[in-house]
C-alpha cells in the first residue's frame, strides 16, 4: 500500500479496468506472444478431439481430465479431421523444439490447433483451460487469436516446508495441482529440521518414530519467550505416499525435489540417534521453538555413513529429479569448536577453520551425491569456506550469493526472501494472520527480476530461475498455506515465465479477476485482495479528501467503518464515492472489508488520512551508522526520571538492542536505564507507524514529537503504536527506556502505515 502524500481522490495512478470486457485474454503467466483477429470459435458440447499418435491422444485424456474437473464433462474423442468444432493436437519432436517446454495454441474459426511435443501440450491445455470461461454453461465464444508461449526460465519453483508443520498427502497433490495450472515445473520439498522429520527411511526408523514428533510448538509473533500451544504435532510420508506423490507431479509436468538438511538443522535426526552428534551425554530434542540451534552432526564417519544411507534411500523415492537439496544453511560451529573429534578432522584435512568444516562436509557428501547421477541444490551458506564442484546455489538471503555463484559460473536458483519468502506478511500485521512478519506484498513479488543488473549477459545464464518459499513456523493448516501463497505464486508465475518487456502489473490486476474466480471455485483460500483505491493520504492544509473504492473481485461487497469499529457485513455498504472533512491535526481511518461472491470475508484493510504537514528532513553531514546511547544504572518509576538521573556510561551504539547491556546487567535481570539519541532514515515521504514492545517505561520522539509513550511500571509486555508522517530523509529520533528488574524486553519496529513493520537496524540509524 503506498501513500499519497497530498490531497488526492482515492483512485490508482493508473486506470484499471477490473473486470474483463468481451475478448479479453485473462492468461497467467503472460504468454510470450499472443495476436488477435477477427472472429470467434464456438466451443460446445459437440466439440470433438482429434489427435493422431500416442502423445496426442495422452493430451486428449489429460483435457477430458481437466474438462470433467472443472465442468463435468468430456469432450468425444476421434480418429478422423472433422471440417469444423474441433481441438486438433499435431506433436512435434522434442529434438525439433527449442525449449521443450513451448507450444503453439491456435483458436480458429473453424478449429481449435494445439501444436508442441507432449509437456508443450500440456501447457497450452492450461492456458485453453483459463481462455475458456470459469462458469461454463455448455456452450461460449472464444476469441480468435494465435499463441506461441515459452518459458523466459527453466526452472519455475515453488517450495513447502512440512517439518514445522505437517501436511497430509491430499494437500500436497492440491499444492501440485495449483502449481500446473500456472506453469511451475519444480516442487521443493522441505521434508526434515529441527522440529520434525517428515520422510520414511526404511535403515533407520527411529527417524520417524521419534523425530517425527513434538509435544507441542511456539507461539507468537514477537514473542521472546517459549509459551507453547500444546498442540503436539507429528506425521510423516511412508515411501509408498512419496513415489505416489512424485508420479502425481511427474504427469503434471513437475519435478519434485526432496530436501534433506545437513549438517544443520538436524536437531530431529540427533534425538533419534544421539551417537551422530558431538556431543556426549547430551539430550537432543526434537525442538519446539523456531530459529536456529547448536545441534548439528558431528562430521565422523559414522555420521557419513548414517547420511549416505538415508540419501541413497532418499535418491531411490526421487528417480527422475537430478537434484537433491542438502540445506547446508544456518550452521551454529559451536559443538564443533568444543569437539576433539573435528579437531583432529581439521588437522587431518588440513581445514584451517570450521567454516572450511562446512565446506569438507558439503564436498563429501557432494561427492556422494554426484556418484549416484545426481547434483546437489545447497542455501547460499554453502558458499561459506569454499564451494563444492558441481553445487547449484540457492540465494536466499538477498541475491549477494547468487550473483557471487553466477560469477564463479555456478548455476544458481534465486529465492530471495525480500521478494520471495510467502511466509512474510502481506500487509497490515494488526489484522493480518500471525505470521513471521516483514511484508512482501503481491507488487513486490511481480517487480522481482531474476536477472540481476550486476551479472553480465554472459552470467546471466547461470541464473535457472527463481523459487518462492513458504516456511510453516507460523502455518498451520492447508488453509493457512493458501492464504500465505495465493495469490503471490501467480505474480512469481509471470516473474518466470513471461518476458520481462511484457510484465505491466496494472494488466495483471485486471487479468487476476479471472484468476480470483478461478480459485474461488476450486476452493482455495486466497487472500482477497483490498480495495482499489484505499491509500493513506497526508493532506497538508486542505480540508477533505474524497474516497472511491472498487473492489478488486468480480461481485465483491466493500463494507466500511470511518469511527473507530472493526468492519462487518453488517457495517455500512460502499455503494459510491464520498468525502472525509477533516480538521487540522485531525487523524481519521477508514477500515474495509471485502466479502466475495461466495461470503468469504478479507482481513481488515484500513487507510489513514492525517491533516497536517510531514515533518521536514534534517541534513546531516559526515554522518556514522548507529545512535549515541547513554546507559544508567538504577531504579527508575518514569522515563521522566532519566532526565535527572546521571549516565553510567557514554558510548556509540550500532542498533537500539537489549542485548548488548547484558554484560552490564546480569544479563538482563538488573534495573537500568536507557536513552538512544540519533537520527532515522526515512526511505520515502509517507505516514510512518512505529512500535514499541516492552515490559516496563519508554517513550519515542521522532522529529521532537512524542510518537509513543508508556511511562509506568507494570512489568507486563505492552505492544504500543504511534504514527507521524514524514519527508523522505533524516529525523532526529530519541528512544528513552526503563527496566525495573525481571527479564528485559525492548522491540522497537517501524514501516510505513500498513505496510508491516520490521526490526530498526544500524542501517536506519544515524548520528
Amino acid at each position: 500500500m503506498k501513500n499519497f502524500c497530498f490531497a488526492f481522490i482515492f483512485t490508482f495512478v493508473y486506470c484499471l479496468t477490473i473486470f474483463a470486457q468481451n475478448g479479453e485474454l485473462n492468461i497467467v503467466p503472460q504468454p510470450k506472444s499472443v495476436t488477435k483477429s477477427q472472429g470467434e470459435f464456438k466451443f460446445n458440447l459437440k466439440t470433438k478431439i482429434v489427435a493422431a499418435d500416442e502423445t496426442g491422444r495422452k493430451s486428449a485424456g489429460i483435457l477430458n481430465d481437466l474438462l470433467m474437473k472443472s465442468y463435468g464433462f468430456k469432450l468425444e474423442f476421434t480418429g478422423k479431421t472433422p471440417n469444423k468444432n474441433a481441438i486438433i493436437f499435431a506433436t512435434q519432436n522434442t529434438s525439433d523444439v527449442k525449449p521443450n517446454e513451448s507450444y503453439t495454441l491456435s483458436i480458429k474459426p473453424k478449429n481449435i490447433e494445439i501444436s508442441g511435443n507432449e509437456t508443450g501440450q500440456f501447457y497450452a491445455l492450461q492456458t485453453l483451460m483459463q481462455i475458456l470461461p470459469v462458469n461454463f454453461k455448455g456452450e461460449t465464444k472464444l476469441p480468435v487469436v494465435e499463441i506461441f508461449d515459452e518459458p523466459r526460465f527453466a526452472y519455475r519453483g515453488m517450495h513447502l516446508d512440512v517439518s514445522r508443520h505437517f501436511f497430509p498427502v491430499s494437500f500436497v497433490k492440491k499444492y501440485i495441482d495449483l502449481m500446473a495450472q500456472y506453469k511451475f515445473n519444480q516442487f521443493h520439498w522441505h521434508l526434515t529440521d529441527d522440529q520434525g522429520w517428515r520422510i520414511e527411511i526404511k535403515k533407520y526408523p527411529k527417524l520417524t518414530e521419534i523425530g517425527s514428533k513434538r509435544s507441542e510448538s511456539h507461539e507468537g509473533r514477537y514473542s521472546t519467550t517459549f509459551k507453547g500451544d500444546g498442540v503436539p504435532v507429528s506425521g510423516f510420508y511412508t515411501q509408498e505416499e512419496i513415489k505416489d506423490v512424485v508420479a502425481y507431479a511427474k504427469a503434471r509436468k513437475i519435478n519434485v525435489i526432496p530436501e534433506i538438511e545437513l549438517p544443520g538443522h538436524s536437531s530431529a535426526a540427533l534425538t533419534a540417534y544421539p551417537n551422530l552428534g558431538c556431543k556426549e551425554n547430551y539430550q537432543y530434542k526434537v525442538q519446539q521453538t523456531w530459529g536456529i540451534f547448536k545441534e548439528v552432526f558431528c562430521p565422523t564417519e559414522t555420521t557419513f555413513k548414517f547420511l549416505e544411507d538415508v540419501l541413497s534411500e532418499t535418491i531411490a523415492l526421487f528417480p527422475d529429479s537430478p537434484y537433491i537439496h542438502i540445506g547446508g544453511d544456518e550452521v551454529l560451529k559451536d559443538f564443533w569448536k568444543e569437539s576433539a573429534e573435528v579437531a583432529e578432522l581439521m588437522k587431518r584435512e588440513n581445514l584451517k577453520d570450521e567454516h572450511e568444516v562446512q565446506s569438507y562436509f558439503v564436498r563429501r557428501m557432494e561427492k556422494f551425491i554426484n556418484s549416484k547421477g545426481k547434483k546437489i541444490i545447497g542455501w547460499d551458506e554453502i558458499l561459506d569456506g569454499g564451494l563444492a564442484p558441481n553445487a547449484t546455489v540457492m540465494s536466499w538471503r538477498g541475491e549477494k550469493g547468487g550473483i557471487a555463484a553466477a560469477k564463479a559460473k555456478h548455476d544458481v536458483i534465486m529465492t530471495p526472501s525480500n521478494f520471495l519468502y510467502f511466509d512474510y506478511g502481506q500487509g497490515d500485521p494488526q489484522y493480518e494472520p500471525l505470521n513471521i512478519g516483514n511484508y512482501v506484498p503481491l507488487e513486490t513479488v511481480y517487480g522481482y527480476d531474476p536477472h540481476s543488473k550486476e551479472l553480465t549477459e554472459d552470467e546471466k545464464k547461470y541464473i535457472l530461475g527463481a523459487q518462492a518459499n513458504l516456511w510453516t513456523e507460523y502455518v498451520k493448516t492447508p488453509e493457512k498455506v493458501e492464504y500465505m501463497v495465493f495469490p503471490r505464486m501467480l505474480a512469481l508465475a509471470e516473474v518466470n515465465w513471461s518476458p520481462v518487456e511484457s510484465k505491466n502489473y496494472a494488466d495483471f490486476s485486471r487479468r487476476m479477476n479471472r484468476q480470483y474466480q478461478s480459485l474461488d471455485k476450486q476452493a482455495v483460500n486466497y487472500r482477497i485482495p483490498s480495495p482499489n483505491g484505499l491509500q493513506n493520504v497526508i493532506l497538508g492544509s486542505v480540508d477533505k479528501v474524497q474516497i472511491d473504492l472498487k473492489p478488486m473481485i468480480e461481485d465483491g461487497k466493500i463494507f466500511y467503518t470511518i469511527e473507530g469499529g472493526e468492519p462487518n457485513e453488517n457495517s455500512k455498504l460502499y455503494d459510491k464515492p464520498f468525502e472525509m472533512n477533516l480538521k487540522p491535526n485531525e487523524t481519521a481511518q477508514i477500515k474495509t472489508i471485502v466479502v466475495n461472491e461466495k461470503g468469504r470475508k478479507s482481513v481488515v484493510y484500513s487507510a489513514t488520512i492525517v491533516r497536517r504537514e510531514k515533518l521536514k528532513p534534517i541534513e546531516l553531514n559526515d554522518k556514522k551508522a548507529g545512535v549515541n546511547l547513554r546507559f544508567f544504572k538504577g531504579n527508575f518509576k518514569n522515563v521522566k526520571d532519566l532526565d535527572a538521573a546521571q549516565a553510567t556510561e557514554t558510548i556509540e551504539s550500532k542498533s537500539i538492542q537489549l542485548p548488548q547491556f547484558a554484560d552490564k546487567t546480569n544479563k538482563l535481570k538488573d534495573a537500568f536505564g536507557a536513552i538512544f539519541d540519533g537520527y532515522f532514515y526515512a526511505p520515502e515521504a509517507g505516514i510512518y507507524e512505529f512500535q514499541i514492545e516492552a515490559n516496563d517505561g519508554a517513550r519515542l520522539q521522532i522529529g521532537g514529537e512524542s510518537v509513543i509513550e508508556f511511562a509506568g511500571s507494570n512489568d507486563k509486555l505492552t505492544t504500543i503504536y504511534g504514527i507521524v508522517p514524514l519527508e523522505k530523509g533524516l529525523h532526529k529520533i530519541n528512544l528513552r527506556y526503563f527496566q525495573t528488574g525481571g527479564d528485559a524486553v525492548l522491540n522497537l519496529r517501524w514501516g510505513i502505515k500498513g505496510t508491516g513493520l520490521r526490526r530498526i537496524y544500524g542501517s536506519e540509524l544515524f548520528h
